[in-house]
């Protein structure tokens, strides 16, 4: 069993309390159920479940640490992964920056789980890789994607009392298209919570449509030019800017938050004033665990307000280093924007290129968080409010402060992964000008 209900996960949590030995003891309990299918050349290719909990257990003797982690829950194996834990406490250096157990917490529970989502089955996978597919082999079209749903739970306990549980799901699918002759690209990604709102016939022709329309791309002149970013052209940028976001970073000089002569740029305008960024747990469309890795409850926050930096980051030890309130960091972003979708945005521009997706974002210098990528899988010529004609990939460099220091509209927010970083989304498709195209690629 994977999934163990709370009084479950109470019970071996407070027998793990009640073994240790320590001056305190923190214990995670974590499981999950992950489901996936892949397919391949108009075939799938892989398929399964993977089902897996585990224990860690975190002690401290002073500001000693050790921490042990186990897969078995009956009392012998609870017994030793708490005297292992010690043993490495007991034998590890001083922590000059340890931080305590944290204090008892009340945590206001989010809408992080879904029914619908939890009851997939192997056979509800099987029909989204033959949906995603019959239309690409009628339409003599290559279809690769992958599917991974899964339910999950978390929950801790230490010695001064402290203790949250909760349940998640997660449904993420991508879909990529391609010409026969390989040519053309297009590509499609959904990450939601309620398996429930999944469309997987209208999601796949957005690809087929796009990788049949790419095929006769055209060579532009590298430069800047007008773009419109998707919301997940968009969400790889702003996730890697949105990481620097930490007051120790700032104050120590190693962030574009940093200011000349010490401190950080909390309060200040730093973007256009039309930027607002949020973080709420409890927001229904990205909802997400209301807790940080700490153990700090999330607040609902403006990050970024009306241009200014509202909230950064600060630790338990950073704040309390610096004489302030430690702040939980934020699972989800949500970006304001306005009512456009793409296509709106497009009838609006004269001039410029869409852009469907970015990829391969490398930090060149995190100064100025100037990022540089590849657009793929689709990126158009736009002339008088429509799109002419597909054009060759780029590679990009650019800062997203600058980028959203250049806005001229902004669209309806949709939910989308921020990639690695963990977080979740709302991002619009945005309309920027001055972007900068450095060289053209030959990749589709």
């Amino acid at each position: 069993m994977s999934i163990f209900t709370e009084a479950q996960s109470k019970a071996i949590l407070d027998k793990v309390i009640a073994l240790s030995k320590a001056d305190e003891c923190t214990a995670t309990l974590t499981g999950s159920i992950d489901g996936n299918i892949r397919f391949a050349l108009n075939n799938v290719s892989t398929s399964g479940i993977v089902s897996n909990a585990d224990l860690a257990v975190q002690v401290a003797f002073g500001n000693r640490t050790g921490t042990a982690t186990i897969n078995e829950f009956d009392d012998a194996a609870l017994e030793r992964v708490v005297r292992r834990a010690e043993d490495l406490a007991r034998l590890a250096p001083e922590n000059p920056e340890f931080m305590p157990a944290i204090e008892k917490q009340t945590y206001k529970p989010s809408s992080t789980f879904s029914a619908a989502t939890a009851a997939i089955t192997p056979e509800f996978r099987a029909q989204v890789a033959t949906d995603s597919i019959a239309p690409c082999r009628d339409g003599k079209l290559t279809a690769a994607g992958f599917l991974e749903d899964g339910q999950s739970f978390v929950a801790f306990a230490n010695s001064k009392g402290n203790f949250g549980y909760q349940q998640a799901t997660n449904f993420n699918y991508t879909c990529t298209v391609r010409t026969e002759d390989g040519r053309g690209s297009g590509w499609v990604g959904r990450n939601l919570q309620d398996s429930g709102q999944f469309k997987t016939d209208a999601d796949v022709r957005i690809a087929m449509r796009k990788a049949t329309e790419s095929a006769e791309a055209k060579a532009l002149e590298p430069g800047k030019y007008t773009v419109i970013l998707e919301p997940a052209a968009a969400a790889g940028l702003i996730s890697f800017m949105m990481n620097f976001f930490d007051a120790r970073q700032a104050d120590e000089g190693r962030s574009f938050l940093s200011k000349k002569g010490g401190g950080n740029k909390l309060g200040e305008l730093v973007y256009d004033p039309r930027v607002n960024i949020s973080a709420d747990p409890w927001d229904p469309r990205a909802s997400v665990l209301p807790w940080d890795r700490e153990g700090l409850p999330r607040e609902k926050m403006a990050i970024i307000d009306n241009g200014k930096v509202a909230a950064l980051d600060y630790s338990r030890f950073w704040a309390k280093k610096q004489g302030k309130k430690a702040i939980g960091s934020p699972g989800n972003l949500l970006m304001a924007g306005g009512d456009k979708s793409t296509a709106e945005l497009i009838k609006g521009t004269q001039k410029g290129i869409l852009v469907t997706r970015t990829w391969y974002i490398r930090m060149v210098d995190p100064q100025t968080v100037l990022l540089t990528g590849l657009t793929r899988d689709g990126t158009f010529y736009i002339e008088n409010g429509v799109i002419k004609h597909p054009v060759k990939n780029f590679r990009f460099n650019e800062s997203p402060v600058i980028m959203l220091n250049n806005i001229e509209e902004l669209g309806r927010p949709v939910r989308v992964a921020g990639d690695e970083s963990g977080f979740v989304m709302m991002i619009p498709p945005m309309k920027l000008r001055d972007f900068t195209f450095t060289s053209l690629s030959d990749a589709v």
